[in-house]
């Protein structure tokens, strides 16, 4: 298995600066033990104006079938013999993608300390492999590297020069070129749809295998046109793992925007003319308003559910009252992001153990959500699809059961007093639904009564007489009797 990846460059910013990123001298050859052979890594070329890496990997076909714990043994004769005549050791598959993993680990991280401005810069990039297994042909190629910003040549191989008449083979020649990306991103998107196009795995796909696909396919897989068709190759077409992997991509937009991107429309609608004072925004009054509830609850144990990029998290650091503030989001930038955002890095110690952030899907049950006193789901709910919130419900109210939960969701009643918002239109292209008074105090009465809680109502942000109130906030309260009661609070 053969790729190699190419660089140009200037005086400056010399092409040999790719040995730096990939963390492997341009000036000699390595070898690197793999589970099915060995990775060598060598520079055909490397100069100030470019800079070629090459990653050739020989497979060992001994252990390839000694490590396929007994798969194809017995049967057939010619089902033994397969085990050992095949394309493994020509072929681009899932084992060049491990190696990848292995050998440019740092790299595919984006991890570059002699050199981080160019690990994080776009380069212009030029990536060969000479024989890809293509399971829908070129076309399916471009479709998968084409959206990602490549250029894509994917030359159709022939089964027999000598024979042309006999067609092509399911192999093309892949040429990628682009100027748009990092050599991170571009060592991602071989690491998944390399397998993607093989269709096949050499190794049984577990659970985790998810957690990888998520990782490397973040910032791109969610907004993929052929997301499913990825999800499912990349999981050997496990339902249940291609299920759950699209569940939580589903979940990634949700997770990644914070409140000025789920409510984009706030502050533009609320904003008066430059001579009058400027009116609160809403996702502000929203904060103000949980953190006002969470404080007369007296909880002092919060977990911050969909928690994005940690406003929210930040406000109720500014309390002490607050002894431990728990974010939870399926997005690993979204929790990067909340980390800066808090400075988590230059906290004192004191401080920094009041703050934790966890990777999760709230459609999961978590052991780790169980025993606190309060949790909040601050425009969580519209992100999902109505069949999910079952989910949901159970995974909050049934399994982590914190004594108080705040949820707050907008009121679409409302909509019709923002004059830029056209009619019928929800108020974020991710929603999902957008619920009426009367539709969230169902759903929240029907939530409070299934699993023995109390639910009160407030109004956020002005209280219109007709439509009432932007946003609508439920509180719910663990009931020491499991019965429901229905209450109406009345705005502070």
């Amino acid at each position: 298995m053969f790729v190699t990846i190419s660089t140009t460059g200037t005086a400056a910013a010399p092409a040999t600066d790719l040995g730096y990123l990939l963390h492997k001298h341009p000036g000699k050859a390595q070898a690197f033990s793999t589970s099915y052979g060995t990775a060598h890594v060598f520079y055909p070329e490397a100069d100030a104006e470019r800079c070629t890496a090459a990653l050739l990997l020989e497979i060992d076909p001994v252990a390839l079938v000694r490590r396929g714990k007994g798969k194809g043994r017995g049967g057939a004769p010619d089902a033994a013999l397969a085990q050992y005549v095949n394309d493994r050791p020509y072929a681009a598959s899932s084992l060049l993608a491990v190696a990848l993993s292995a050998v440019f680990s740092s790299a595919l991280r984006g991890v570059c300390n002699a050199r981080p401005e160019r690990a994080a810069a776009p380069l212009p990039l030029r990536v060969e492999v000479p024989a890809l297994p293509a399971r829908g042909g070129p076309e399916l190629v471009r479709r998968l590297f084409a959206p990602l910003g490549w250029t894509v040549t994917a030359d159709p191989v022939p089964l027999d020069t000598a024979f042309p008449e006999w067609g092509d083979s399911r192999y093309v020649r892949l040429l990628l070129e682009s100027e748009r990306l990092t050599l991170a991103e571009a060592l991602r998107h071989l690491y998944v749809l390399l397998p993607v196009l093989d269709d096949a795995k050499h190794y049984w796909v577990s659970a985790d295998e998810v957690d990888k696909l998520l990782r490397a396919g973040e910032g791109w897989l969610a907004e993929h046109p052929e997301q499913k068709l990825i999800t499912s190759r990349y999981l050997s077409r496990r339902w249940s793992l291609t299920r759950q992997a699209m569940e939580r991509l589903e979940l990634v937009r949700l997770a990644e925007a914070d409140d000025s991107e789920v409510e984009d429309i706030d502050n533009a609608v609320e904003a008066e003319s430059e001579t009058e004072e400027k009116p609160t925004p809403l996702a502000e009054l929203r904060r103000d308003a949980i953190i006002g509830v969470l404080r007369a609850s007296g909880a002092s144990r919060v977990l911050d559910l969909g928690c994005g990029q940690g406003q929210l998290m930040q406000a109720l650091l500014k309390d002490a009252r607050f002894t431990e503030i728990v974010g939870v989001d399926v997005s690993m930038r979204a929790l990067t992001i909340a980390s800066r955002r808090l400075k988590l890095d230059r906290m004192g110690e004191r401080q920094a153990s009041r703050v934790k952030l966890f990777q999760g899907s709230l459609a999961y049950t978590d052991s780790r959500l169980k025993g606190y006193d309060a949790a909040v789901l601050s425009e969580v709910v519209e992100h999902l699809d109505l069949p999910r919130l079952p989910a949901l419900e159970y995974a909050v109210f049934g399994a982590a059961r914190p004594h108080a939960v705040l949820v707050t969701t907008p009121n679409v009643e409302y909509n019709v007093r923002w004059e830029s918002l056209p009619a019928g239109h929800v108020r974020h292209g991710d929603h999902r639904f957008e619920w009426t008074r009367e539709e969230f105090r169902a759903w929240a009465h029907a939530v409070a009564g299934r699993h023995g809680y109390t639910v009160e109502f407030l109004p956020v942000g002005p209280d219109d007489p007709e439509v009432g109130p932007p946003t609508q906030m439920a509180v719910f309260a663990a009931d020491a009797n499991g019965t429901r009661t229905e209450k109406e609070a009345k705005p502070a």
